[in-house]
C-alpha cells in the first residue's frame, strides 16, 4: 500500500503543471521531514531479470557516509549506468539509512537518458531522486535496491561538554568527623 501510495505522489508531483514551481514544497510535505542529501551511481544489467550494484555518498547531519548498492528487477533487457542526485526524508539515525527500498521504475535509455524515482524502505525513510543514464536498457518493472553503509562506518561521537580544572579535579569533601 505503501509503494502505491509513494508511486501516485510522484506521479502528481511530475505530472502536474505545478511541479516545476512547487515540487519541493509538495514532495517535503507528502514524503516528510527534508533530513539529507543522496549522490550514487548503480549499474543495472538486465536479460528479463536483473542486477544492480553500485555506491553512493549519504550526506547526514553534516557528515558524509559511504554506502554500497545491491538489487534486482525484473521485465527489462539491456545495460545502463546511473548517476542520481536525490534528497532523503525522515532520516533521523544514520542507521535506518539501511535497509531495502522499492520502487515502480521505468527506463528507456539509447546512449543516454534522464529519469527519477522515489523509494522506500520498512523504517519509512523515502529517496527521491533525479538521475541520468548512459547505456541501452529498456525496463518497466518494481525495482528492489539493497542499501548497506560501507563496513566500520558510525556516526560520530556526541560532543561532550567542556570541563574546567574545578571540575576535574574536585577539592576533597571534608565531613564533620575531620574537623574534630
Amino acid at each position: 500500500m505503501r509503494l502505491a501510495r509513494v508511486a501516485v505522489t510522484a506521479a502528481v508531483i511530475s505530472l502536474s503543471g505545478f511541479g516545476p514551481f512547487c515540487a519541493h514544497a509538495r514532495a517535503a510535505d507528502a514524503l516528510g521531514d527534508h533530513t539529507g542529501t543522496i549522490t550514487f551511481t548503480i549499474s543495472a544489467a538486465d536479460v528479463g531479470a536483473g542486477v544492480s550494484w553500485g555506491k553512493g555518498v549519504l550526506t547526514f547531519e553534516g557528515h558524509d557516509y559511504p554506502f554500497r548498492i545491491r538489487g534486482g528487477s525484473g521485465a527489462a533487457i539491456g545495460f545502463s549506468r546511473t548517476h542520481a542526485v536525490g534528497t532523503v526524508y525522515n532520516l533521523y539515525r544514520v542507521s535506518d539509512i539501511e535497509g531495502t527500498y522499492w520502487s515502480v521504475q521505468g527506463e528507456a535509455t539509447m546512449g543516454a537518458g534522464k529519469g527519477g524515482a522515489v523509494m522506500e524502505n520498512n523504517n519509512g525513510i523515502y529517496i527521491k531522486f533525479t538521475s541520468t543514464s548512459s547505456g541501452a536498457r529498456l525496463a518497466f518493472s518494481v525495482e528492489r535496491l539493497t542499501v548497506r553503509l560501507n563496513p566500520g562506518v558510525t556516526p560520530p561521537a556526541p560532543q561532550q561538554p567542556a570541563t574546567t580544572p574545578a571540575a576535574t579535579n574536585p577539592a576533597p569533601a571534608t565531613s564533620p568527623a575531620s574537623h574534630q
